[in-house]
């Protein structure tokens, strides 16, 4: 839902009526985890996605009877469903999926108003809802913010709400989305409740070190990728706004310097593309060192060799060596910057999500794996062009 937090706060501020439908869990291969949704309006405009295209119609039905009868609904989606090609998942997984309308006389239209309007605005947010357990109970909101302050409450027992509180934090500071299970009295047992957390977190960092032309083409795949992008390089005549107008910051200074005084967490990625030794090693020495997601390298696999002595030189270990991604990229054939950056963008996607980077064709490899941030991986052995 907080996907959609532009769309829904402009419909909550207009005061329209609507209901939202949300993924809440999945087994199987399905194409949307966790936090994917699809909102319908009291005019019947749609936006979102739910499952690809699979069960979208059989869902608008139930957004639309939501906003008839004011109910909340949870309604589970499979191969196994009868009439499987009309509103199941043919791709053999199963999903569930909570109906939620946001109606003038909804009890969680405010808090849902205000968690829509704070993600809108970046703010980081968590909101708690409850997805199974007593009929009453269903919908229910409750905000959470990273100071731990709270708005709106689960309609049941009060530590019910502290712990929820304390979990949708927890999951909100790792930008974690998915389920908890908790007794109705807020205990830390299954059995009783549970819960889908939401959260937002502003998007995750790409920095590019070396303003050249592959650079640029770098910087639009970062966005497509929703990567709040920079560019770093010491020379000002190359790192300009005219070469880079889509880069949300272009920083004039020595990287590795830049590096040490820029903010970055689990999830920034590092492409450097200089092949310049001066510029390289003490970035990479430096990067290294840090908990990002991702450090890549451009260069031939002789400048990789020519790196990595270098950096053995200034100290660095086998195990922080194994860190780095060089030559960057996957094994595309790539020539020019859009697809050399396509490359970089695809080793980029597998890290984080735990592909392998092989065709899908023949590989027998899942389709849809299960969606975590991973931090530091193997070492990428192949060139990027």
């Amino acid at each position: 839902m907080l996907d959609l937090a532009t769309e829904l706060s402009a419909w909550a501020e207009e005061g329209r009526d609507f209901a939202v439908a949300t993924v809440v869990a999945v087994s199987g291969s399905a194409p949307r985890g966790p936090g994917a949704a699809l909102a319908v309006d009291s005019g019947g405009t749609a936006i979102g996605s739910v499952s690809g295209g699979c069960v979208e119609g059989a869902v608008y039905e139930l957004c639309q009877q939501a906003l008839a009868d004011g109910e909340s609904v949870l309604q589970r989606f499979g191969y196994s469903d009868e009439d499987a090609f009309a509103v199941g998942l043919t791709c053999g997984g199963v999903i569930d999926i909570l109906v939620t309308p946001v109606t003038a006389g909804s009890p969680a239209r405010a808090v849902l108003r205000a968690a829509l309007s704070a993600a809108d605005r970046g703010e980081p947010t968590a909101v708690a809802r409850v997805v199974r357990g007593p009929a009453e109970l269903l919908g229910q909101a409750l905000l959470v913010r990273p100071d731990g302050s709270r708005e709106g409450g689960l309609g049941g027992h009060p530590d019910l709400d502290r712990t929820a509180a304390a979990e949708a934090r927890a999951m909100l500071d790792g930008g974690r989305t998915g389920t908890v299970e908790l007794s109705a009295d807020g205990s830390r047992c299954a059995g009783g409740l549970t819960l889908l957390v939401e959260t937002r977190v502003p998007p995750p960092r790409m920095i590019v070190f070396g303003a050249i032309d592959f650079a640029a083409a770098l910087v639009r795949a970062g966005k497509f990728l929703g990567h709040h992008v920079t560019v770093c390089d010491a020379r000002p005549v190359f790192a300009t706004r005219a070469r880079f107008p889509e880069a949300d910051d272009i920083v004039v200074d020595w990287p590795h310097r830049y590096l040490r005084r820029t903010g970055t967490d689990s999830r920034t990625v590092l492409c450097v593309l200089t092949h310049d030794a001066k510029f390289d090693i003490p970035l990479l020495k430096t990067a290294l060192r840090m908990p990002v997601a991702f450090v890549g390298a451009m260069g031939s696999r002789r400048t990789h060799a020519d790196r990595d002595r270098r950096l053995r030189e200034v100290g660095l270990t086998d195990r922080e060596l194994a860190r780095l991604r060089s030559p960057i990229g996957l094994d595309l054939g790539a020539r020019t910057p859009e697809e050399t950056a396509l490359s970089i963008a695809a080793e980029i996607v597998a890290a984080r999500r735990g592909g392998t980077g092989v065709p899908l064709t023949g590989s027998g490899t899942p389709i849809h794996r299960e969606a975590e941030e991973r931090g530091t991986g193997e070492r990428g052995a192949v060139a990027a062009a």
